[in-house]
């Protein structure tokens, strides 16, 4: 099994030539020629802003992706670049006054810091609930939520070619150890596997794994064909790089080991699932990003979309139902759609509920059943994926219609509950129960389980 085996008749590729990945950081910011042009207030704002939030972005992204001619409206600069409201107005002018006064870095790491921990850089209980143990020791760079699936976090795997602005795992990126989840330890993760024979999904996440040389994604795959591991039917693989990075599925270096890698483990039995992260049409409309698509596919693999709906990004309709129209014609499974989290710069990027819900609607009335795969609007909250269905009226009082897409407890998934219809919230615990009910119904059992870490 340590041998890369080669499928030279099934996945041809077509003329794509080699790219040089080159990327750039908040320390090179001044290294980029295209944004040289805008405001000097603007490039002030950047580097106020990339002092306390992630900022990653490469070439590709730069010249492929943005419409210049459009900023600062364009979709993918407003994904990829920082933006002066991305830091509620406290937090940017106490940073931009360290950076106005020529303050040390040092200092200005520690006041970074300090914002960093005011922006909920764990949501959903992530750090206190979803961590399992084996032989009594907690599992590094583990998650487990949910019964059926178990997220790993490899080591290799805990950076992006580029970072989005909204991302919810932005504690990964700034370099503080005591905010990142991470493991090298295949063993271990293994191990647990082997004793957890209700985990039948193996989630690798990150960052993005795909930033991974291929030699490395091996290790942590490969052993799942042995008879022991058998319950694990689905590897899903989260990945930004089908839009940041094409390149690494079509002419890296070891892009066919990849590839090959893929249809070995289709061929064994296993369902290999790319979960890859869209919020935009513009992010596939280039030649390379669908001939990484097609290698994939001709794998035996699937893709299936997901992304949240974002201010300034994606908050219409039309862009929805152009991309989920898009990603079936290029054969991707639209997945879901889902509300922005709870952290980080949520207060320049959350839609209300209300909104979410009409621009779902919209969106879904655009486009044929094949696309309507789509679930959401959908909450990743710390009781599990809670879906908006609909917006009605029972018994004289407007409400939200809520459900369960995925839960802590199974036996919560799929069950209807109501809350009152509001224009403002944004996420679950702004929401109020609704006809005459003191809680939902799951609160007492969620209370327990964050009592017991469960």
């Amino acid at each position: 099994m340590n041998s890369i085996v080669t499928f030279p008749n099934r996945i041809p590729t077509a003329e794509f030539e080699e790219r040089r990945f080159k990327v750039f950081t908040d320390r090179q910011l001044d290294k980029i020629d295209v944004i040289q042009n805008l405001p000097e207030e603007t490039l002030f704002e950047m580097k106020v802003v990339a002092s306390v939030l992630p900022f990653r972005v490469n070439e590709y992204v730069i010249n492929e992706l943005i419409n210049w001619d459009k900023v600062p409206d364009d979709p993918i600069y407003q994904l990829v670049f920082p933006q002066k409201g991305m830091l509620k107005d406290a937090h940017y002018e106490r940073m931009a006054t360290m950076h106005r006064e020529g303050a040390e870095k040092k200092e200005i790491q520690a006041v970074a810091k300090e914002i960093r921990d005011e922006l909920n850089p764990h949501p959903a209980g992530q750090m206190e609930m979803n961590m399992p143990e084996l032989n009594g020791e907690v599992l590094d760079g583990v998650q487990h939520k949910y019964r059926e699936t178990v997220l790993f976090f490899p080591a290799q795997g805990q950076t992006c070619h580029s970072y989005c602005t909204f991302c919810f795992r932005w504690a990964q990126f700034v370099g503080d150890k005591d905010l990142k989840m991470a493991s090298t330890e295949a063993e271990k993760l293994h191990g647990y596997l082997q004793e957890h024979t209700e985990v039948s999904d193996l989630l690798v996440t990150g960052g993005d794994p795909m930033v991974m040389k291929t030699k490395n994604l091996v290790q942590y795959l490969e052993p799942l064909l042995q008879p022991e591991l058998d319950h694990i039917q689905t590897i899903r693989i989260g990945t930004k790089a089908l839009t940041f990075w094409p390149y690494r599925f079509v002419t890296d270096k070891d892009a066919d080991e990849l590839i090959d890698l893929f249809a070995r483990l289709v061929d064994a039995g296993k369902h290999v699932a790319i979960m890859a992260h869209y919020n935009h049409w513009q992010e596939i409309t280039t030649d390379i990003a669908e001939e990484a698509i097609r290698r994939l596919r001709a794998t035996g693999a699937e893709i299936r979309a997901q992304g949240p709906l974002i201010k300034h990004v994606n908050d219409n309709a039309d862009d929805w139902a152009k991309l989920w129209n898009k990603e079936v014609q290029l054969g991707i499974i639209p997945y879901y759609m889902f509300v922005e989290r709870d952290t980080g710069a949520k207060n320049y990027f959350e839609v209300p509920l209300v909104e979410a819900f009409h621009i779902y609607r919209e969106a879904m009335k655009q486009v044929s059943g094949l696309a309507r795969t789509a679930r959401g609007p959908s909450m990743s909250a710390g009781p599990g994926k809670v879906e908006v269905q609909g917006i009605t009226e029972i018994n004289g009082e407007k409400v939200f219609v809520l459900r369960f897409i995925q839960a802590r407890n199974p036996d919560w998934v799929q069950r209807p509950f109501f809350a009152k219809y509001s224009e403002t919230a944004t996420w679950l615990h702004e929401l109020e129960p609704a006809l005459g009910e003191e809680k939902f119904f799951f609160e007492d059992e969620y209370e327990e389980m964050k009592r017991g870490n469960g």
